[in-house]
């Protein structure tokens, strides 16, 4: 089946939202880089995926490094990719002297960029539902599939947002001090969902609104579990935490 006919968004108006707003705000929004690595490496911990085979992990929309940094603490060698420069920059600065490769890139192109098979491939803090249609969706999980080694995993994140929320539930609260406070407010399509984000920066006693809104995909987990599958990937694991959906998968050991 294919959704080109109703494709909801396109990766250069996430690039833009990204460059023109939230890549400034992004690790301030996140709780921060220490505690959003901790967060991260106990999560890769609880669920087992410490290195066992090649050592060698990808990151597919890494952002400012969250999870490139956890796996490379974990004992992994790290290929991260992403397409802003300001969060890779980041990620570069964070990284320090651990085996991350940063690659400035969209992630539907990551298995052409790829020599060798890999042990573990993460799309993780809701990335999945940046990419433009479900058919960009599906290629990733079959270009996972095939990039994995025998017994590799795939572990993915990310919002189911498939259930409508309605008059002022849609306004959400994302952080907020002193200085800054973050909400967006969501308004529905029939596969998509348009985020409009406001900032409000004090600065010299002054508040300043910044704002730009863009497409996130509904993808309702029953189907990604089914595309996952219909990819070749196994599920291993499922649950969802802070309303964050979590599916473990990966190829089959032969």
């Amino acid at each position: 089946m294919t959704h080109a006919a109703t494709t909801p968004g396109d990766i250069a108006a996430v690039a833009k939202h990204y460059e023109t707003l939230l890549a400034g705000h992004y690790t301030w929004m996140s709780g921060g880089f220490p505690g959003k690595v901790a967060e991260q490496t106990a999560l890769l911990t609880r669920l087992g995926l410490a290195p066992r085979r090649s050592g060698h992990a990808l990151d597919l929309g890494c952002g400012p490094g969250f999870q490139s940094v956890a796996l490379a603490d974990l004992g992994y060698d790290v290929t991260a990719f992403d397409i802003n420069r300001r969060l890779l920059a980041e990620l570069t600065q964070q990284r320090e002297q651990r085996p991350i490769v940063v690659r400035e890139a969209d992630i539907r192109t990551f298995a052409s960029s790829v020599s060798q098979d890999v042990e573990l491939i993460v799309c993780m803090g809701d990335t999945l539902t940046h990419l433009p249609s479900r058919d960009d969706v599906e290629r990733l999980f079959r270009d996972a599939a095939r990039t994995l080694e025998p017994g590799g995993g795939f572990v993915l994140t990310y919002r189911d947002l498939s259930a409508e929320l309605t008059g002022t539930d849609r306004f959400i609260p994302v952080r907020a001090d002193s200085d800054r406070i973050m909400t967006c407010f969501l308004d529905y399509e029939a596969e998509a969902v348009v985020v409009h984000d406001l900032i409000h920066v004090r600065d010299n006693g002054e508040w300043t609104l910044h704002k730009s809104s863009y497409r996130k995909l509904r993808l309702p987990v029953h189907w990604v579990r089914d595309r996952m599958t219909g990819c070749g990937l196994i599920l291993r694991h499922e649950e969802t935490v802070k309303g964050m959906t979590i599916l473990v998968g990966g190829r089959p050991d032969h």
